[in-house]
């Protein structure tokens, strides 16, 4: 009877184990706004990825975006577009309600700099941001500085008490390891192997500019649109937010189906998969790489 017991009690273990898996979401999303809406909705802090020129990706997330506003979220759009440094010409822009939204949108795009990004793809996440009239926030590390950390490293951008603050004093080896080999990849393997470790603390200087510059938002909500990246768990944002945010934040990737797809699959908490967008090879327009080149982020926009 004992044995009887036992053998009822294990099978209702192994039911309750069984059911339990087949309530945990998938980590792969179907390619739907809804989908993608849904998966959004899961946290307040969302690291929501991409690959830069998808056509296909854009529309899929603001068509999420629009119904998770719709259905009563009020997120801050925090934008990897748009420079720190650039936040008081974003704020007047935002300021000045004349004009039509698309107007008001050209005033948010020349608030930007001169910045190399495909504005056509971001516009309608401004336009948005405007009608719902949800904050704006610009996240990133300028490029200008960027840069001087790839050439100089840390320390010609962030005193030692920034540098404190921002937890960039000692960056984990492996974290630092993962970077370079990220950065070699995207570089098509074409930059100096001695450019790699300085390049690397930029990209991971992005990333904690990037979770300082969300922090604020983290209560009422916030959307960080970024390259897939940034977005990973494993070496990008979510890796410089504090442990009490990081149970309160969703990391999405929007990836391309070519053969990083399933590798990169674990890096986020759940994943849409597209078809990859035709483009020019980027790797054909890299020439070999001479001493320390200016720049930090993937010359492609990769996965």
């Amino acid at each position: 009877m004992r044995w009887i017991a036992q053998r009822k009690w294990l099978c209702a273990l192994a039911l309750t184990a069984m059911l339990a898996a087949c309530a945990q979401p998938s980590r792969t999303l179907a390619p739907t706004a809804e989908s993608l809406a849904q998966a959004l909705a899961r946290q307040p802090v969302v690291l929501l990825g991409e690959v830069h020129d998808s056509v296909v990706q854009h529309a899929l997330r603001v068509q999420a975006l629009r119904l998770l506003v719709q259905r009563g979220a009020r997120p801050a759009f925090a934008f990897e577009q748009f420079d720190r440094d650039r936040q008081p010409a974003l704020d007047r822009a935002r300021a000045d309600r004349s004009g039509d939204i698309g107007a008001r949108v050209d005033r948010l795009i020349a608030a930007a700099g001169e910045r190399g990004w495909q504005w056509d793809l971001y516009r309608p996440y401004l336009a948005l941001a405007l009608e719902q009239d949800l904050p704006i926030v610009a996240a990133n590390l300028s490029h200008d500085q960027a840069m001087r950390i790839a050439q100089e490293g840390l320390g010609a951008v962030f005193d030692k008490s920034q540098r404190a603050e921002l937890e960039l004093e000692q960056i984990d080896p492996e974290l630092q390891r993962l970077q370079e080999r990220e950065i070699e990849a995207g570089h098509c393997g074409k930059v100096p192997r001695e450019a790699l470790p300085d390049m690397a603390r930029a990209q991971i200087a992005r990333d904690a500019l990037l979770a300082e510059s969300i922090l604020p938002y983290r209560e009422g909500g916030v959307v960080l649109l970024t390259g897939n990246g940034h977005a990973r768990r494993d070496i990008g944002v979510v890796r410089h937010l504090p442990a009490k945010v990081r149970e309160k934040t969703v990391a999405v990737g929007l990836l391309e189906d070519d053969e990083r797809v399933d590798a990169l699959t674990r890096a986020f908490d759940y994943v849409l998969v597209t078809p990859v967008q035709a483009r020019p090879d980027p790797c054909a327009s890299l020439g070999t790489m001479h001493g320390r080149p200016p720049a930090v982020s993937s010359p492609a926009p990769a996965q």
